[in-house]
């Protein structure tokens, strides 16, 4: 699976977005555009975030599902490339509603490349076509939260804004169905259960079955059987 290490480190400013396109999705555009590219140019009835002669760049935060039918009709005529951030290390900068910054402090979470079923799992099919490639990037970021009492009970109230990118650790490229191996862990037995995967990976019990899942659907992943209530899988 080859990757290359950006470390390219963004200016950053702590402030309330006003516009509906997050800080980190207007940064990333800016990042993958090139001399001669169209940023949300028009192709077959889509906006697409960057458009180059021989390649359509769609840039996705999360929620897969709400772009599958725009990246299924344009992969019929165009070569697309997804490019999905996880945020490895992660800043929350909570601000007041006139956008004055009040605490800041490093979330506990860390996000990991596994963390890519989470989405996966709404377009694996779409792996098998030789126009679609996946880059994924382990990012910085920071995350503004805002006391405006809208926002989830799990944080109390607080709104999540915006969101800014500090750094590229690593970019991550998926060309083919194999790349997608390689996200397995070395150590797992060539025969094996969600619950191996669990232990060695240290991964939810639900992610692990989200990414076994996929790796089915994708076609590099079959069932060999079956132990109590539990599907033993090999690869294909």
């Amino acid at each position: 699976m080859p990757f290359c290490n950006n470390n390219r480190t963004f200016s950053t400013n702590p402030k309330i977005g006003t516009l509906r396109e997050s800080s980190l999705h207007s940064a990333l555009k800016s990042f993958f555009a090139q001399p001669g590219d169209e940023l949300e140019a028009e192709v077959d009835g889509y906006i697409v975030d960057v458009k180059r002669v021989d390649l359509l760049i769609e840039i996705q935060t999360r929620n897969f599902s709400a772009i599958k039918n725009k990246l299924e009709e344009l992969c019929k005529r165009h070569p697309v490339q997804l490019v999905y951030p996880i945020t490895q290390v992660k800043w929350i900068i909570r601000v007041d509603k006139t956008g004055k910054t009040i605490k800041k402090r490093k979330s506990p979470k860390r996000g990991r490349i596994e963390h890519l079923f989470n989405e996966m799992i709404h377009i694996p099919e779409l792996t098998n076509n030789p126009n679609f490639s996946l880059k994924v990037l382990l990012i910085k970021a920071e995350e503004i939260w805002i006391d405006d009492g809208k926002g989830s009970w799990r944080r109390k109230g607080w709104s999540i804004r915006d969101q800014n990118l500090i750094e590229i650790i690593e970019e991550i490229k998926f060309d083919s169905i194999h790349d997608y191996l390689d996200l397995l862990p070395s150590s797992l037995p060539m025969e094996f259960t969600n619950k191996d995967l669990r232990q060695i990976s240290k991964l939810p019990i639900r992610l692990v079955g989200k990414m076994t899942y996929c790796l089915r659907k994708i076609g590099i992943l079959k069932i060999i059987a079956k132990r109590g209530n539990a599907y033993v899988f090999m690869r294909v």
